[in-house]
């Protein structure tokens, strides 16, 4: 971490975007060094909360320290920055394979640089998002990434490229036999499909998307364009599009607009310059080769393997935390005897077997929660592409092939403490959900079939 930006470097990083815990900043200076990375900048709440940004000896609690007990790099780690950055290369990186993940390097950062950057980006975020979080001060290093919005190899002059963001989220329903009688419909209804009716419930979406994460995880081609076209007409903050770089489609601090005519014909005329379609045609082929992109590389079964370590459920993972922190179960408390039955093999499990769904749930969680970015560029006439790294795509209604890469992004460890509110937040999306079915059922019994769209087949 020899290299520290300071002050005058500020300039030369303009917003990318941003999530719930981090800043993302693009490179548009001239330096070898930093031409097509991305930097990723900790956020702290703008509550007067002044602990929760300092630095402590150790950036995970004594109870984290004996879950990740095996891997020596992260239980040392004093950063939060630098847990995440150690998970994704100890943990997530053997899971989803090397070539998918690059897990970036710190570089080091004055407080007049993080203080300029802030004053610079301001105008660019949502309005909510800053009066949620402003940039960490306390920080003395950021995650510095390759840029996989782009094509380069130390420079920006090549072939224009085109590249597509894809929040996929839980791409199976759970089985769990811990799932409660209550809480059921959990096992015929996608958790993405429940979680819209809570975030409309909460004005955060204006419309119910028809995305199906179980369609994109299907490794069926028309199934998987489905699920992009979906994605298309409801991106919300699970789909974008770059075009050198720059966004030419979906938000860049959270949720973005339904897709309206004008949004979609500007998103057309954008495309033309990459794809060599008659005029209407441009926005479909990309979704074509998304599509088969996706179904190409295999990522998502990865990805879905991942997900699925989490084979209890957080209804059941949740008694092994308390189990593991030595407190009375608050869970039980609340059950009868006859529901207590459920749960007995778990509250007797032993501690290594405790740690152990309580570590799967949490990296099964960072699996449901990542992205990944395929980026297309297409080859010039000629290019039999001998040689290339990469895979591609031939598009038989334009005559182009296309090379791709595939990355994921967004893999942050997730931290132990919010069990309890993961618990939470699954009890209030199953009832929000089952509430507005019950609405919609009493408005228009005949017609009204919720399960419809989401289930399994």
């Amino acid at each position: 971490m020899e290299v520290i930006l300071r002050e005058k470097d500020a300039g030369e990083w303009v917003y990318r975007g941003e999530g719930a815990a981090n800043l993302v900043l693009a490179y548009t200076g001239s330096s070898p060094t930093f031409i097509g990375k991305v930097m990723r900048i900790r956020k702290c709440p703008r509550n007067g909360a002044e602990g929760m940004c300092m630095r402590s000896p150790s950036a995970l609690t004594a109870h984290e320290r004996l879950l990740w007990k095996d891997v020596d790099e992260l239980i040392s780690s004093s950063d939060n920055e630098i847990a995440c950055q150690l998970f994704s290369h100890h943990v997530m990186k053997p899971l989803l394979g090397p070539k998918y993940i690059d897990a970036g390097m710190l570089v080091g950062v004055s407080r007049e640089f993080l203080e300029l950057v802030e004053k610079n980006v301001i105008r660019q975020r949502p309005a909510w998002r800053v009066d949620n979080a402003q940039v960490d001060m306390h920080r003395d290093s950021v995650l510095l990434m390759s840029d996989h919005s782009l094509f380069t190899h130390g420079n920006l002059v090549s072939i224009p490229c085109i590249s597509v963001e894809i929040k996929p989220k839980c791409g199976f329903i759970p089985l769990s036999r811990f799932i409660s009688e209550g809480t059921a419909i959990k096992r015929r209804i996608t958790r993405f499909q429940m979680h819209q009716a809570l975030k409309l419930h909460q004005g955060e979406i204006s419309l119910l998307s028809e995305y199906n994460p179980l369609d994109l995880f299907s490794g069926s081609k028309e199934r998987i364009y489905k699920a992009i076209k979906d994605l298309f007409t409801t991106p919300q903050n699970n789909f974008r599009v770059f075009m050198n770089g720059s966004l030419i489609f979906g938000g860049l601090g959270g949720g973005a607009e339904d897709t309206n005519f004008g949004i979609a014909k500007a998103f057309e005329d954008a495309l033309k310059s990459v794809i060599q379609a008659d005029n209407g045609l441009c926005t479909e082929n990309l979704l074509t080769i998304v599509a088969e992109a996706v179904q190409k590389s295999g990522v998502l079964d990865r990805l879905l393997d991942v997900q699925k370590l989490d084979n209890v459920d957080i209804e059941g993972a949740i008694h092994a935390y308390y189990d593991i922190t030595h407190q009375q179960c608050m869970i039980c408390r609340e059950l009868s005897e006859e529901q207590l039955k459920r749960y007995t093999s778990l509250h007797s499990a032993t501690l290594d077997e405790s740690l152990r769904i309580v570590k799967d749930y949490l990296i099964a969680a960072t699996a449901k929660d990542c992205s990944f970015m395929i980026c297309f560029r297409p080859r010039k006439a000629g290019d039999s592409g001998s040689g290339s790294i990469y895979s591609n795509i031939y598009l038989e209604s334009t005559k182009q092939t296309f090379d791709f890469k595939v990355y994921f992004i967004d893999l942050d460890l997730k931290r132990m403490s919010k069990m309890e509110e993961y618990y939470e937040l699954d009890k209030k999306i199953v009832s929000c959900y089952k509430e507005m079915i019950k609405m919609d059922q009493g408005r228009n019994p005949q017609t009204c079939n919720p399960l419809k769209l989401h289930t399994e087949i």
